[in-house]
């Protein structure tokens, strides 16, 4: 079984490892429990996808006034549409949320962040291509 957070209800899913998560709907509200887009969640539901979820999670923490947020939020939406569903990719604003922001230290944005089983793996700063996130994020989990 992999347990996968719903994005739009914070219900824990269980999806038995035979079946594609891709395909995948949640049991309590329903909806697609990926759609190839990066959920824009506030605090309490990050901390929910990083405490519960089996896969890795992708945090790109950003800002709607970065112009370097601005341009690399296209690649990481590329990037999530390619590695759904053995990655989660989310987005958390940091001026929404600026008490997690700074309990991670966010210094520079973009800064994306990579949890796996709970703990934090890596994060780098700076606008990148979809293809350098996946490789990045790959390095780091081994896939």
């Amino acid at each position: 079984m992999t347990h996968i957070v719903c994005v739009h209800c914070n219900a824990v899913n269980r999806i038995p490892d035979e079946q594609d998560a891709a395909t995948g709907k949640c049991g309590k509200c329903g909806a697609a429990l990926f759609d190839g887009q990066p959920a824009d969640l506030p605090a309490t539901s990050l901390e929910r996808q990083i405490a519960r979820s089996d896969i890795p999670v992708l945090v790109d923490v950003w800002a709607p006034w970065c112009g370097p947020c601005r341009v690399m939020g296209p690649q990481f939406a590329a990037a999530a549409e390619r590695a759904e569903p053995a990655m989660r990719f989310v987005k958390l604003n940091s001026d929404d949320n600026q008490d997690w922001s700074a309990r991670a230290g966010i210094r520079g944005i973009p800064t994306m962040i990579l949890f796996a089983g709970g703990k934090e793996k890596g994060r780098v700063s700076g606008a990148m291509s979809s293809g350098d996130i996946l490789a990045w994020a790959r390095n780091l989990t081994g896939g």
